[in-house]
């Protein structure tokens, strides 16, 4: 199977890099590119990718308010989640950064990362994870989880009250960004049920991805920032 990507970024080099990186790796393709948020929308209903990797400060339309259309468009492969957006950032951690993570943003990638680990994120999210790494997560995860309309709702301890024991030590795990085979390996059971319980989390918790999982997880105080 071969991940399409779309590549939003105002810097015609930065979309040139990252395009020479994806295309030249056996199973990923870049169907389009885009200079400003705008263009990412109509690229991304056009194209149908799997993943777009966004900038945020970008001409006519930031990546923020791209990203929440994208997300929300039920045009856009099919579903209202069809399509994965992962952030280009300097991560200098400003509100564009906690913005985007409630636009609906998958995860956060560094402009400055390894060959890599940009398709190690690219993978990542088109399977449906989060990108969550540890390097970014701690700083990021701690600091968005301070702000008051962080997740709207019910209060993280009064959602924690409708979940198992064993949901519960999923929740921590997922909040310190372990993928589900790490959480199988971590509490001695098969994937496919790690895959279940966090399945089960995102429906009892009325989360829209596994980011909102580690939100709840820091707000509860499952999980610390370290």
């Amino acid at each position: 199977m071969t991940l399409r990507v779309v590549v939003a970024d105002d810097q015609a080099l930065v979309r040139v890099g990252f395009r020479g990186i994806i295309e030249a790796t056996p199973g990923f393709t870049v169907v389009g590119e885009a200079g400003n948020g705008q263009e990412a929308i109509e690229i991304t209903r056009q194209a149908q990718p799997d993943v777009v990797l966004m900038d945020v400060r970008m001409p006519v339309m930031d990546g923020i308010e791209a990203t929440r259309q994208i997300v929300a468009a039920p045009g856009i492969s099919g579903t209202a989640s069809g399509v994965r957006v992962l952030i280009l950032t300097t991560f200098d951690l400003d509100e564009y950064v906690y913005a985007a993570l409630r636009a609906g943003a998958s995860g956060f990638l560094l402009k400055d990362t390894d060959p890599a680990d940009l398709l190690t994120a690219i993978r990542v999210v088109a399977a449906g994870d989060a990108l969550l790494a540890p390097s970014i997560t701690r700083r990021l995860i701690g600091e968005f989880a301070r702000l008051p309309d962080a997740v709207p709702g019910p209060q993280p301890d009064k959602l924690l009250g409708c979940l198992t024991e064993r949901e519960v030590e999923v929740l921590a795990l997922v909040a310190r960004g372990l993928s589900n085979g790490e959480i199988a390996d971590q509490l001695v059971i098969s994937p496919a049920t790690a895959k279940t319980h966090v399945a089960h989390l995102l429906a009892k918790l009325n989360a829209r991805d596994r980011v909102q999982l580690v939100i709840l997880g820091y707000q509860s105080g499952l999980a610390k920032v370290t």
